[in-house]
């Protein structure tokens, strides 16, 4: 909320709908155009991080973004899965991109759990 009330360039996505658009983009011929609004951002917020397995393409695309991305500007992931969970959702042992994706994240990361509390029982007025 704060990056928005300093007027930086911010947008939230959704893993699921970034992939599309970036899909699409490669099939209409705006790939890079695309690639390039989503790096230039100062803070990316993508929420449902790795809740559904990547295809490869997918997992190259996540890769380049982040490559992008590095350095240069902030990123949130919203993620049910522990950090220690995304290795396997991005392939594992099978997948060459997985090891390369966690490395654009986990150097200068910084890390925040939150863990739910348990919900009280309310009653009715």
């Amino acid at each position: 909320m704060e990056a928005c009330k300093q007027r930086y360039k911010t947008r939230y996505v959704r893993l699921p709908d970034l992939l599309l658009e970036l899909e699409m983009s490669r099939n209409d011929g705006t790939y890079k155009k695309i690639q390039a609004r989503y790096a230039n951002l100062v803070l990316l917020i993508i929420d449902e991080w790795l809740l559904l397995k990547p295809t490869e393409s997918e997992q190259h695309d996540i890769l380049e973004l982040l490559h992008r991305r590095r350095r240069k500007s902030s990123t949130i992931f919203c993620s049910q899965y522990e950090q220690s969970g995304w290795f396997d959702q991005l392939g594992g042992e099978e997948s060459p991109l997985a090891e390369a994706i966690l490395d654009r994240i986990k150097h200068d990361a910084y890390k925040i759990n939150i863990i739910p509390t348990d919900l009280q029982e309310t009653t009715d007025l």
